[in-house]
């Protein structure tokens, strides 16, 4: 199988059926991608696959022939945070942490897709990502701080 990962290809041996998840933890070392609950209801595994949010728990690396896939250790580019990861530090969204990175590509792609969602929108496609600690105030004010970053 092969496709590229946080822009660096990748060739990977795993069964056709083996979930995305872990071939990026297991296999290739990515451990910012979380398991949670392992049937695609917590959002914890979110990853990008040819820009589009998924959750990596249920996408089978057999469906990966030659996509681009982008995890939360491939969001920064050049050196410099992407703005949904700034404006998650700069609002301090995380208490355990451990949703965060699901939530940050989730947030991102969402930005990427619709630079001006409303408060519903935020709401609805956020919606798909648990946060334990119940942070969905910082997190949507840290979607409307990255999306004043991203100039829209």
């Amino acid at each position: 199988m092969h496709f590229t990962v946080n822009g660096a290809p990748r060739t990977v041996k795993a069964a056709a059926d083996t979930p995305l998840l872990w071939v990026l933890r297991d296999e290739l070392g990515l451990m910012g991608t979380k398991y949670g609950c392992g049937v695609a209801l917590c959002g914890a595994c979110t990853v990008h696959v040819d820009g589009e949010a998924v959750r990596s728990c249920q996408v089978l690396i057999g469906t990966l022939e030659g996509a681009a896939v982008v995890t939360i250790e491939g969001l920064a580019r050049a050196g410099s945070l992407h703005p949904v990861q700034e404006a998650w530090i700069e609002t301090q969204v995380a208490q355990c942490g451990y949703c965060q990175s699901g939530q940050v590509m989730q947030a991102a792609s969402m930005l990427a897709l619709d630079p001006n969602p409303s408060d519903e929108t935020i709401d609805a496609i956020m919606s798909g990502n648990l946060c334990r600690c119940g942070t969905y105030p910082r997190i949507r004010a840290a979607i409307r701080l990255a999306q004043a970053k991203m100039g829209t």
